[in-house]
Formats: structure tokens, sequence, C-alpha cells
């Protein structure tokens, strides 16, 4: 049986984990930038409320996405292009009342930030009002540098994201790894190098080949967080639903499941149901 302790301030019992959060010192985009000079990997997951967002926090998380996947996960969608901007504010702002420590990402939707540039600071500024999220995630290189720009003038931090990007679904038309010929790769370089010039604190790298994921790793300074991308990136990000097995409907090469919280939750109703049932719950030390 693993230990128990209590992370001073969460008011949670947490299981011991390998991460001994060191310190309570707040995540921020500058320490995602430390942390990939001194090799130390980075972590992140995604959350979309606050009983779950406490949880991650407290086991030691260095960044919590709150993905537009909740389109997926959260909503029942096929893609995540449907989920609103209103939507994606609820989440987050749901997330940043459950977090203490991580810095938490929110993912600008479809069609907020793809067009328009003033339309996409507009749509970046109200998640950062409305929310409190610390940072906004946009799909894209070279086509949105404008949007980017816009928005980083303002002083809200950008995390790239480059490789398989879902909001490009019906373009793509297909979920396959992306980047094996050669002129994606380059052109996929030639998008990182821009989003860091340009000022992103960091770029998500998914699903490409890994050696292009750590060749580009090795010629940026901002840190690479990888989904599907391989061990040479500087981090790796999954969706929580998938690694804790809740989701257990999606299977990729590149999942690993921690947990099988699908079953537990299955076993754990049923043995609910059949207590109300047989009317042994409640029993009389359950009641007043």
């Amino acid at each position: 049986m693993q230990p128990v302790r209590t992370v001073p301030d969460y008011n949670i019992i947490i299981n011991m984990s390998t991460n001994t959060v060191d310190n309570q010192r707040k995540v921020t985009t500058s320490r995602l930038i430390e942390m990939k000079k001194r090799g130390e990997k980075i972590a992140m997951l995604t959350a979309y409320d606050y009983s779950m967002a406490q949880l991650i926090d407290a086991a030691g998380m260095d960044v919590i996405l709150v993905g537009d996947s909740a389109s997926n996960v959260m909503a029942g969608n096929m893609t995540t292009l449907p989920i609103t901007l209103d939507q994606m504010i609820y989440h987050a702002k749901s997330v940043i009342k459950g977090t203490k420590r991580a810095l938490v990402v929110c993912d600008m939707p479809f069609g907020t930030y793809q067009g328009n540039p003033m339309e996409a600071l507009a749509s970046a500024i109200r998640i950062m009002k409305e929310s409190h999220a610390e940072a906004v995630k946009m799909e894209g290189g070279s086509e949105i540098r404008e949007s980017i720009e816009r928005i980083l003038s303002a002083g809200i931090p950008v995390m790239g994201h480059l490789g398989l990007t879902p909001q490009s679904i019906n373009k793509f038309g297909t979920y396959a790894v992306r980047a094996k010929e050669e002129a994606e790769a380059e052109k996929l370089i030639s998008d990182a190098l821009m989003l860091q010039e340009i000022g992103c604190f960091a770029i998500v790298l998914e699903k490409i080949p890994a050696a292009l994921a750590r060749r580009v790793s090795e010629q940026l300074s901002i840190p690479t967080i990888g989904i599907g991308a391989g061990g040479g990136t500087d981090g790796q990000v999954l969706v929580m639903h998938d690694m804790l097995g809740i989701n257990k409907g999606f299977s990729p090469k590149f999942l690993r499941r921690y947990a099988d919280l699908a079953t537990a939750i299955n076993e754990a109703v049923g043995r609910y149901i059949d207590d109300v049932k047989t009317g042994d719950f409640p029993n009389e030390t359950e009641q007043y």
C-alpha cells in the first residue's frame, strides 16, 4: 500500500508519486523555459473542471491544458470544431479555481483566430479576462502569424501547436502521422523557428515522427511538448480521459493508460444500484 500525505494548502489527500512536488512555487512561462535549460521534462495534462483540476494540480502537474478536446470528451462531439469560445471560457474558469501551482493554458477554439487578427485578439482577451487563464494555445504556423503577433503584442502568452492540428481535420481528412514527407517536415521546422522568433513560450508537437520532433526540439530554446511525437521533446501531454482509462474507445499507439477508471466507476455505480435496490443503502449508521 502506498503512503499518503497531505499537500499544504490543498486540503486533499493524494497518493505519493515519483514527483515530490519539491516546492509550491507557481509554474510560469519563464519557469518552463528554465526547465528546458536544465533538462527537466515538463508534464502537461488536460482538465476541464474544478474537481479534476484540484486533483491533477495537487499531484504536481506542471501545466494544465484546458483543451478544446472538451468538445470530444465532455460534450460528445466527433471533432473539436463545435466547441465555442463561451464554452472554453466556462471550462477554463472552472479549472483556474481548482489550480494553485500549475500553469493553466486555454485552447483558442476553431474560428476565433484563423481569419481576422483583431477578432483573434478580442477572443484571447476574453479568455484572459473572463476565465483568468494564464496563456492561450493556437494551432498553426505561418498562416496565423499575424493573429499570434497581435495577441502577443497585448501581453498575452501564446503556446504554439504544430504537426497534426485537430482543428484542421476536415482539411487533412485523417488523424494520421503528419510531416513524414520532406516538404511538410521542412515547413514544420520553419514554422517552429518562426513561432519562437515572434515570442511564443512553448510549442506542442502532435503526431509527427520522433526523429523530426527531436530535431525541432534541439533547434529551439523554447520547450516543446509532445503528443505522439516520441521522447525527444521537452515534455509530454495527454488527454486526461485517455490516460486515466475513462475513455476506452480511443487507443492510439502513443497512449499509455495509467488507470482503468471506466471499470472502477462502472463497478462502483453497479454496487450503489444494488445497494439501493436491496435496501442496504442507507443503513442505520448512514441516516439521522
